[in-house]
Order: C-alpha cells, then sequence, then structure tokens
C-alpha cells in the first residue's frame, strides 16, 4: 500500500472557511479582560470566602471561557450544514456566559457567594433567577452545537472526531454540574464575617456536613482534599474538547516521522481511542467525587477504575497499530519517484 504526502496533510474543506464567530470573539475579548482584572484585584483586594480571594472564581470562570469560547469560535468558522443553528446557538451562549459570569464578578465584588446563595436581599433574589436561567442556556446551546456537528465532517477525519468527542464530553461535563445541587445544605460566612446558608456545595462527603468547601484545600485550584470535589470532573468534560484537538494536530505534526501515522485513518482511530480513554477517567473521576471520596485518597475500586482506563489506552492504541501499522510505505516525494524513474545509464 502507498501513502502519498497529500494524505498527511490537512484535508481542504470544501469551501472557504466563514468569518469568525463575533459574539463569542466578543466574549473572548471581554473574558480576558476580566482575567487580568481578577488577577490584578487579587493583589489589592484581601477579603476571603471559603478560604480563597474572592476575586479567584472570577478568575477561573473567565480563564474557562476564554479557552472554549475561541474554541467554539475558531469550529463554527467550518462550513457545515446547520450554520444559521449553530451561528444562533453560538451567539446565545455568549450571550448567556456573560451575563452569569457578570454575576458571580459582581457577588465577588459584593464579598458573597454566586453559586447556591440563599439569602434574601433584592440584588441576590433577582441575580439567582438570571444565574439559574443563564446556566440551562449554556448548556443547551452547547448540546445542540454538539448534536449538529456530531454526524458532519466538518475538517480532516481526525480533528472531526476530536471535536465530536471533544463536544459530547463538554455537554456531560456541564451535566456534571447540575449533581453539585444534590450535595446537601451547607453553612459559611461572607467576606465580612455575616452566616450564609448555600443550598448545596460543590463538595461530596458521607454524613453531609455543615461545613465541606474550603475544608482542607489544594494549592491554585482549591479543589477538595477532604471530600469528592465535583469541579474536577466538570473541568475535565468542559476542556476535552482543546485537549483532543491539540492531541490531533500533535498526532499530524508527528506523521511525516512515524509511518504508521501517515494516513488520516490511522490518525482518526487513534483520537477514538484517546476519547475514550478520555471519557472514561472522566467517569471515574466523576464516579470517585460522588461517593465523596478525594481525587487524591483514592481507594481500590477507584484505582481499579484507573487501572481499566489505562488498559484500554493501551490496548486500543496497540490494535490501531495492529491494524494500521504494517504494509504502509515509506512517503516518497514527487523529486524521488522522478530520481529514481530515471535510467542510471542516461545520468
Amino acid at each position: 500500500m502507498t501513502t502519498s504526502v497529500a494524505e498527511i496533510r490537512t484535508a481542504a474543506p470544501a469551501s472557504s472557511p466563514r468569518p469568525w464567530h463575533r459574539p463569542l470573539l466578543a466574549m473572548t475579548v471581554v473574558m480576558s479582560a476580566l482575567a487580568l482584572f481578577a488577577l490584578c484585584a487579587m493583589a489589592f483586594d484581601d477579603r476571603m470566602l471559603l478560604h480563597e480571594s474572592v476575586w479567584l472564581k472570577p478568575l477561573k470562570f473567565a480563564v474557562a471561557f476564554v479557552a472554549y469560547s475561541i474554541t467554539l469560535a475558531w469550529l463554527l468558522r467550518f462550513p457545515h450544514r446547520g450554520q444559521r443553528l449553530t451561528w444562533w446557538m453560538g451567539t446565545i451562549f455568549a450571550v448567556t456566559g456573560i451575563l452569569d459570569v457578570g454575576f458571580i464578578v459582581m457577588q465577588a465584588a459584593r464579598g458573597t457567594f454566586s453559586h447556591f446563595n440563599t439569602e434574601t436581599d433584592a440584588f441576590n433574589t433577582i441575580g439567582q433567577q438570571i444565574f439559574m436561567t443563564g446556566v440551562p442556556g449554556l448548556f443547551l446551546a452547547n448540546l445542540v452545537i454538539a448534536v449538529t456537528l456530531s454526524w458532519q465532517r466538518v475538517t480532516d477525519r481526525p480533528v472531526s472526531r476530536a471535536i465530536h468527542a471533544g463536544l459530547a464530553l463538554a455537554v456531560a461535563g456541564m451535566g456534571v454540574a447540575y449533581m453539585m445541587g444534590f450535595s446537601g445544605k451547607q453553612e459559611s460566612t461572607d467576606a465580612y464575617g455575616k452566616p450564609i446558608e448555600l443550598a448545596a456545595g460543590h463538595t461530596f462527603e458521607s454524613g453531609q456536613p455543615l461545613v465541606r468547601d474550603g475544608v482542607g484545600t489544594m494549592p491554585i485550584t482549591h479543589w477538595s482534599t477532604v471530600g469528592g470535589d465535583l469541579r474536577i470532573a466538570h473541568f475535565l468534560g468542559l476542556h476535552a474538547i482543546q485537549i483532543l484537538i491539540v492531541a490531533a494536530l500533535l498526532l499530524a505534526r508527528l506523521a511525516p516521522r512515524t509511518r504508521w501515522l501517515r494516513t488520516e485513518r490511522a490518525r482518526a482511530d487513534l483520537i477514538w481511542v484517546f476519547a475514550l480513554t478520555y471519557a472514561g477517567l472522566f467517569g471515574v473521576i466523576a464516579w470517585q467525587a460522588l461517593r465523596g471520596q478525594a481525587l487524591i485518597h483514592p481507594d481500590s475500586a477507584t484505582l481499579l477504575g484507573f487501572g481499566i482506563t489505562a488498559a484500554v489506552l493501551l490496548l486500543g492504541t496497540a490494535l490501531v497499530y495492529a491494524i494500521h501499522g504494517r504494509g504502509t510505505a515509506p512517503v516518497v516525494s514527487a523529486a524521488a519517484r522522478h530520481r529514481a524513474s530515471v535510467s542510471p545509464i542516461s545520468r
């Protein structure tokens, strides 16, 4: 079997890409500015919520939305069926995302909680209604985009598969966030020491103690080291699309030097293996959190889950190599073929 150089290159779409999705680009700019502002605010504002800066949550959301909105803005450029629908879904995602993060910023400025806050003051009551409306908007907009593109090949086969799997995992990551509402109520204080009752939290723990979030946390992320923190699975799901797309691009870069990766089909099959492995990792970490178990304190059942996930990666990669690794001829350039076709006598 011969393999041409063209097979290694990224396949061009049937028509020219559309302009970048402007509302999503605007969201990227807004979130980038917010991330910079939050970093500066953390340096001058010493108020704390759950033993972390009041501005850490806005910073986390800003960085996450920068990554996701720029990815969607890039993705929706590719020609595909249902472009008008996906454009509007992207716009809804941008608008609702800005509104939701705007509420988080306002609550941080007030020194109180944005999530699960049961205070009855007018600002919080109205804000929670907007916030709880926006979250389903983000989820449904992303779901419609994922379903619309799930059966279409928008670019070369490996990247298309990364997009399909990444969007599906992002939907799952957003869906996991709804399960935080079943973690049980909590008691805490705002940045000024005022008692606050929270309807739920991010951490699951046996017995559902009234103080869970902010007790024993990892550096930087502040994820729990005591109970099961569902934010970890939420994070993994949301950012699967970036990781899988980068994996597809890296495989394309490796293809010229790795013979069995020179066909699109081989790289696409390997992306499926990566996606299945990633889904397994996401599932195990979500299951671990729901059982009230900290990420860094896995029990034997969790370790078995991680082991099965690793086995899927190794066996899947071996299977792809067994299918595509044999009989792959080296890439021969046009110049080399021309030199080979010239008789030694005529040289």
